[in-house]
Order: C-alpha cells, then structure tokens, then sequence
C-alpha cells in the first residue's frame, strides 16, 4: 500500500523524521518497502503566469512570452509548448534554477541565452521537465489562484515523501492512511485525529429496495440515493494530488471520490447510476451461466460460488470486487445509489483469481473491512459528493442500512505468564494492559490475566498467541533481549563406517561425472516407461503439466539432462544426481522425517553417452559400453565387491541389463537404454546408466590391519572349458569357494577364448583347441602364499588341484590341455 507522508501527518504527526517513523512502523510489524520522493531535488523554479505571447520571428514552433514571476518587471522567454498562452499560470525556471537530472544524471543549469536569435531569461516547464510524471503535451498548467513567485515546491507541496508498506494479510486494519495513523498513534503516543461524520441533510425520502438473499455473503448492506449530481464536475487538485501519490489515477469525479474514501478509511465502495437501475436490488450468489460485463471490458461467467449484486432484469456488480458497465455513472448520469456493505472475507477471498485479475477493494475485503462503519463512510461519500459535484437542487435521501449477520468477535484471554514466557522477556500485568490500551483495545482483567474483545475492526485477533503478538509488537521487537540457546550443542558424528555423500559427489567427478540438480516433479510418460510405475504419487497442484507427479527413479531426469546437451551437440556427456524418490510405502509412518504411506529413498544415479575416453592420440577412439560403466560402479562402491547378476528393467537393454547385489542385498542396476527408448526420444547412441540406493552407497568397511607377507607367492595358471553361460561371478565363486587350505590369495580371469566356425572337421578337431560352439575357454591365474612357510611343490598342485576340482564338480568344467 502507497501513501504521501503528509496525509498521514494530518490524521497522527509524532516528533519523529521520516526515517525515523519508518524504522517505527518497520519495527512494529508494518513493514516499510520503499521511500521515495514525491518529486526530484531542483531550485528557483517559482509560479508565474503568461501575461502576452506572440510569435516567434524566425520560428513556426516557438513563441516568444513575456512572463510575470512577481518581480515587477516581465521576463522575456522563449518557449515551444503548443498550450502556451496568455492568462495561464506555470512553473517558471528562473536564470540560475536547477532542473532534475538528465539520463547523465548530472542537474540541467538554466542560463540567459538566445533562441534562434531571439533572448530567452528563463524556462517554462511541463510535468516530464520536473520529473512529475510522464506527460510531456505541454506546460503543466496551474491552478488560477496560485500566489505568483511562490516557490513551486511549496505551491504543489513537493516535499513530501511516498511510503510503500508490504502489509502481511494479518493486517487488514492498517490497509488505510487512518488505520495506519492508528497504529503511529499507539505506537508513539502521539495524538490521533478522530474523523467526525456529521449527517447530511435528508431532503428527499425516495430510497433503493433491496433484499440481501444470501447473509453469508453480505452482513451488512447500506446504501443512499443522491439525486441532481454534477457527473461532468472537475475532481479537485488536492484530491487527484492525494490519488495519484496512492497509486490511482483520477477518472472522474464520483470515482474519485469512492476510492478517495478508500484511501482514507480502508472502506471500499461503489456509486450506481441510479436510473439505470431496473427495478430494485438482489444481492446474492450467482446462478451458473449468469454473465457480467465488469468496469474493466471484460465478460466474464458466474456460478454459485460467486457473489453478486443483481437488479430484476440482470447482474450489475462482482460483489465486493468489481462494479458492472451497465449501470456505470457518465457524463450522463443526474441521480445516484450510493452503496457501501461488508462482505464476509471467506465469501470474497479468491474469487477475482479466477477471472485473473485483482482490484483493490477485493483485496480489502478478502482480508476483512470493519463492518461497524457503513453509515458513517456513506456520510463521507455523500459530503464530497455534495462539496464537489453538488447542485443548487441537489437532494440526498435518507440511508437505508442492512444489518442481517454481523462477526460476533469473541473474547479473547491473555495470561501474562505465558506471554512472558513466549516473548522471551519479563513482562508485568501493567505493560499488557498499557500496550493493549494503547492499540484501542477495550479489555478487564483479573489476577495474571486480561481478557480482550476486540473491535470490529480487528479481524485477527482470534487466540491468545494474537495478543502476545500485539503486546510484542508495542513493546518494541528491539527491545527484546539477546538471550543465547543454553542447550548443549553435540556435533553429530557420522560412524567411521559411512562415508559423506560429498564423497560419493567426488568420487563420480574423479571419475569423470557432472553433477545434475534436477526438480522431484517429473513427467507421469517417465513413470510408466522408465520405472515401470503405473500409480504415480500426482500433485494435487502441479506447477507446470509436464512436472505433475513425483518421481520414483532418477533415470528420467538424467535422460533429459542427457537429450538437452546432446541436441546441442555435446559428443560426450557423463552425469549424475544424488536425489530423493518417492514411493507408496503402505509400512511407513509418519515421523519428523517421513510422511505415513510413502518411503522416500535417497538414490544416486548416472548416465553416460559417447566416447569411453577424451579424445586424444595414445588409444582408439571408441563408444562407452555396459563394461565401462560397471566398472565404474565398482570403484565406486570400492572398497566393498558387488556383483552383477543379469536382470530385467523397464527402462534397460533386457539383454544389457544386469542387477547390483552387496553383501547379497540387492541394491540396484545398470545398463544400457532400451532400444524402445533410445528410438523414442531420438538418441543418435544408446546411453549406459546406472541407478543405487545412496545408503548401500554410503557404507564402506572399516580398515583392518593386515601383515604384509613374508614368503614369496607363487603364481599358477589354470584353463577350464565351460558352458557359454556360466559367467564371471560364477567362476570366480567356484575358485574361492574351493578348499585350498587358506592359500589363495588373489584369482584373475585374464583370458577368453572361444571356438571360430569352422569349415571342415579337421578344421574343428585341429583348429578350435576342441571346443564345441556353445563353449568357452577361461583362462585363471591363481596366486597363492602361507604366512607360515614358503610353500612346498606338494602344497601348490595340492591348492591348485582343489581349485580345478571345484570348478568340476560346480560348473561342469573340464580342464584344457
């Protein structure tokens, strides 16, 4: 909310400076956005008035104007403004005035000097030239009975200061200049006007019928006829001044007046061209199908959730919201209905949103707007609307006032005790009781508590905490002690036997990752194709179609991130993102950290596409594979072993997929996209992916002391024909599952040989070292050592023997010669 300080000053001027009453109003909860000055610094620019004009000898655009300034003799300026006339007053820059900064931000110095021949000893000034406003059409005329060579400043009340409050919606009472000065009032001490609203004269006794259907919507419904108004009558300077340093601009004079009173006292109302009325008035909720033309030239539809101000033949109003164009007031209109009501904020609140636009007097009422003073604030109306627009036959009827459902406020007890407690701060009865008083608000009270009925006015003080609030607030947040948290402080130590996910972060940067941040809200498509979700969690309340449900894998997010750098031909991209899922969990509880019904997993995931390595000249360019991110897994859940197990996913190869299991747990997988995929988002290569659960990840096995050997290990080879399926992790379990009397030490596959096709049968019995084609030859190196002796001849074959008939029995295998 905008105001000019001066208007504030008229209603509560404390001894305080601006600064000073805005760190005041800052500090009590009414927080000051901005000050700004009505108009920029300048000097020596006084009223003066035209006295002759004539044209300019050597110019079709200028003329040449003798200018009264109240020195006695006239000035001789030079001048280009097309409403340069005689009779006119306006500001005039005398030889020596500084004007407001240019663009360079350097003042503009007013000199004597020569316009195409002719002297100028001074400057005539329009509103864009003093930095008033944007309107540069011509001079800014002034007032005719403005005191000639009286300083502009003083003349147009330039120093002043515009206050911009950003009022929490709390605060309803203080979205007004009065309510405001209520507030400086209590806080300051300062004195505070009380507005007085004598009664207008009744001279007629013609009154508007009315019928409220819908008492929760309108609690209260007034309203008066004026009759004989002067619609064309020019709105005052003063009034369009205090307008415009709100924020509004003039219209006309009967809008002015309505939003002038809204300014004042927070109460908004509307004015209805009386004769164009049909009949009486309904308010109501709306029917469905009902249309309204607003004051703005929308249309827009109604239904039963909205209010309305209807007439016998159609809708004229948005209750509380918005006036209609059909019985809007022109230069036309000769008699009024004057209507002021309070409409339950529940009723109002949120209904202009949904025709996409807010005005100011919804914005009052949504938050609440005192309905004790109709009458009084229709008085106001209706004195300006006399003072302004009145003629000598104008009549005002008498006020036709509603009062059908009232707010009861209820009373509201504060224990001093408590109060104390929260704040944080010794507080005595007697500063509750002062600091309560001092807001207006009518209380008793007993032994360590008082007991508040609040005003109309005051729709947020509902429960004790208000209270404490409002007792905070006049005591001064400043003034609250520094008090220091007196509980102990333990640093929560993370076990030696978990690693931070900083260190998952770096250990995939070593290894070649970029880290993604992406949002938990993805696209249902990922869901169903890449995780296999067929009941995602939705939002209630997405913010955008396409982020409408919370993810249950991190794949999706990465395929994006993957896709928008590979459109912008990026050849190689290896990403990752440590993030939560979220997944319908009928076991989980609700917690400090968990929600009851849904389990929310930290995972760790990447993605890879291009090249295995950086390009450059010591190796063969070639594309990343399976092998290449499996192994980067493993170094990262080094030094704990995996291993892999062929697996199908919803979003993987169901050849080139395979399931991650530590300490026999599975924990979860990588592969390659499926071809499905890769075709439908358009990828020119299959990316490789990998996707854990962080908590596997994080664990890692505690260092433990080992002596270094002191024989010398002996290393033997060993070849087995198996079956083409047995895989690697089979073969290595077979070894070191073999009884070698604790001698093995390290097994490693270093060789696979397969049979080629073969044309001939000597070429199969000669050729394939025996092989068939649905086998394979594996090669083993064994490395063996005792820590107690170097080991006999007899120890090796006997180990190495073992290790052969393990492999027999448990895969079927036959050693090669």
């Amino acid at each position: 909310m905008q105001f000019p300080e001066s208007w504030l000053r008229e209603f509560c001027n404390p001894p305080l400076n601006t600064e000073q009453l805005a760190e005041t109003l800052t500090m009590a909860g009414l927080e000051v956005e901005e000050l700004k000055p009505v108009a920029p610094p300048f000097t020596s620019i006084v009223v003066g008035e035209i006295k002759e004009t004539v044209q300019h000898p050597n110019a079709d655009r200028l003329r040449v104007c003798q200018v009264d300034v109240g020195q006695g003799s006239l000035l001789n300026i030079v001048c280009g403004a097309p409403n340069a006339r005689a009779g006119i007053k306006v500001p005039c820059a005398m030889v020596g005035a500084e004007l407001p900064p240019g663009e360079d931000g350097k003042p503009f110095l007013i000199k004597v000097g020569k316009l195409r021949g002719v002297e100028s000893q001074g400057m005539l000034c329009s509103a864009r030239e003093l930095k008033l406003s944007e309107d540069h059409g011509g001079l800014l005329e002034l007032a005719a009975d403005a005191p000639l060579g009286q300083d502009i400043r003083e003349h147009l009340k330039l120093d002043d200061t515009l206050f911009t409050l950003k009022l929490t919606p709390n605060l309803a009472h203080a979205l007004s200049v009065y309510g405001v000065a209520r507030e400086v009032s209590a806080l300051t001490g300062a004195p505070l006007k009380e507005p007085a609203f004598p009664a207008v004269p009744v001279s007629h006794a013609d009154t508007l019928p009315v019928r409220v259907s819908a008492p929760d919507l309108c609690g209260r419904f007034s309203g008066r006829i004026v009759r004989n108004v002067n619609t064309k009558a020019t709105t005052p300077s003063w009034m369009v001044d205090r307008l415009a340093r709100c924020g509004q601009r003039s219209v006309t004079a009967l809008v002015d007046i309505s939003n002038y009173v809204m300014f004042e006292f927070g109460r908004p109302s509307h004015i209805f061209d009386l004769d164009k009325i049909h009949g009486g008035l309904d308010v109501r909720w709306g029917k469905p199908g009902e249309q309204l033309k607003l004051l703005n030239g929308n249309t827009v539809t109604v239904d039963d959730k909205v209010g309305v101000i209807a007439d016998d033949v159609q809708v004229e109003s948005l209750a509380g919201i918005m006036g209609g164009d059909a019985t809007a007031v022109s230069d036309d209109t000769k008699n009024v209905y004057v209507e002021a009501a309070f409409w339950w904020p529940r009723a109002i609140a949120g209904r202009s949103r949904r025709y996409n636009f807010s005005t100011d007097a919804g914005h009052r009422f949504e938050r609440g707007v005192d309905p004790g003073l109709t009458v009084e604030h229709i008085e106001r109306i209706t004195q300006l609307i006399v003072d302004i627009c009145g003629l000598p036959d104008t009549a005002c009827g008498p006020l036709d006032d509603q009062q059908l459902n009232l707010p009861r406020p209820q009373p509201v007890r504060l224990r001093v005790a408590r109060a104390a407690r929260i704040i944080g701060m010794p507080l005595t009865q007697a500063q509750c009781v002062q600091a309560l008083k001092r807001l207006g608000l009518p209380l008793s009270e007993t032994e360590g508590i008082i007991t508040v009925s609040p005003p109309s006015y005051r729709f947020d003080l509902q429960i004790e905490e208000d209270l404490i609030e409002e007792v905070a607030r006049l005591v001064g947040y400043n003034k609250l002690p520094h008090t220091p948290p007196l509980a102990p402080i333990t640093a929560k130590i993370r076990p030696e036997s978990q690693r931070s996910s900083f260190a998952v972060r770096r250990s995939l940067a070593a290894l070649g990752y970029q880290e993604t941040i992406n949002f938990s809200f993805c696209e249902e498509r990922w869901e169903h194709e890449l995780a296999g979700n067929t009941n995602p969690i939705k939002l209630l309340n997405p913010i955008a179609s396409q982020m409408s449900v919370m993810r249950s894998s991190l794949l999706g997010s990465l395929l994006q991130v993957l896709k928008f750098n590979l459109d912008r031909r990026a050849d190689r991209v290896r990403v990752f993102e440590l993030g939560r899922v979220f997944l319908r969990d009928a076991s989980s509880k609700s917690t400090d950290t968990t929600v009851e019904g849904f389990n929310q997993p930290m995972h760790v995931a990447g993605m890879v596409c291009g090249g295995a390595e950086q390009l450059q000249w010591g190796s063969k360019d070639r594309g990343v594979d399976f092998f290449d991110v499996k192994g980067d897994v493993e170094a990262l859940l080094a030094p704990q072993v995996a291993s892999f197990h062929p697996a199908q996913h919803p979003a993987m190869h169901p050849g080139r997929c395979a399931q991650v299991f530590l300490h026999g747990k599975p924990i979860g997988y990588v592969g390659e996209l499926h071809p499905r995929w890769r075709q439908s988002y358009e990828l020119m290569q299959a990316p490789v992916m990998f996707e854990l659960e962080l908590d596997a990840v994080l664990q890692r096995d505690i260092p433990a002391f080992k002596g270094v050997a002191k024989h010398q290990s002996v290393e033997r080879d060993i070849a087995v024909v198996v079956s083409e399926s047995v895989s690697h992790a089979a073969l290595m379990q077979a070894v070191w599952s073999a009884p070698t009397q604790g001698l093995l030490r390290d097994a490693l596959l270093f060789d696979v040989y397969r049979a080629k096709l073969s044309k001939s049968a000597q070429d199969v019995a000669l050729g394939t070292g025996g092989l068939r084609d649905d086998e394979k030859s594996l090669a083993v190196r064994l490395t063996l050592n005792s820590a107690e002796a170097t080991l006999t001849e007899e120890q090796i074959e006997v180990a190495v023997q073992a290790v052969v008939e393990r492999l027999v029995k448990a895969l079927g295998a036959r050693q090669r010669v």
